[in-house]
């Protein structure tokens, strides 16, 4: 996880195309700029990006269910709990599931756990658009291959 980069998953763990379902993990690093102002002498991960973890995951998982189609982009979140503190190295557990995808959109839900414990959970609205409209199919490809996504999925990139 390198908060800084907005790079929240560390590796994909699970996808299940008949459950519409993707796993991952991340751990917070023990050291990242976003901690010398969120809060000075008590690091804590912001909530937005707990949220922009959900996020990803379910960006990644609309991404295997649709074959990498259409390039999946936050929209809304409603519902949105935060139940506890993140800390600097510790485990995050990441779900996703698809609830909806089709006509440009995509809605999933998702949730984070650390150690059992239950850390946030959102409903995540997702515009979807096609990759010859939108420039970052290699780059997203290329991320995907690295987190483990298509070998979740049993293909080769």
């Amino acid at each position: 996880m390198l908060l800084e980069y907005f790079q929240m998953i560390d590796e994909v763990t699970g996808f299940n195309r008949d459950a519409l379902t993707l796993t991952a993990r991340s751990t917070v690093p023990q050291k990242s700029p976003v901690f010398e102002g969120h809060f000075p002498g008590m690091p804590l991960v912001p909530g937005v990006l707990l949220i922009e973890t959900m996020a990803q995951a379910s960006g990644f998982l609309v991404l295997g269910v649709t074959d990498f189609a259409a390039m999946p982009f936050l929209m809304s979140v409603d519902g949105a709990k935060m139940r506890t503190f993140v800390e600097p190295n510790q485990p995050l557990e990441i779900e996703a599931f698809l609830e909806h995808e089709g006509s440009g959109f995509a809605v999933t839900k998702a949730k984070i756990t650390s150690n059992g414990k239950k850390v946030c959970d959102a409903q995540l609205k997702l515009r979807t658009m096609p990759f010859d409209q939108v420039p970052l199919g290699d780059i997203v490809r290329n991320r995907a291959k690295e987190l483990g996504l298509f070998k979740a999925m049993g293909t080769e990139a």
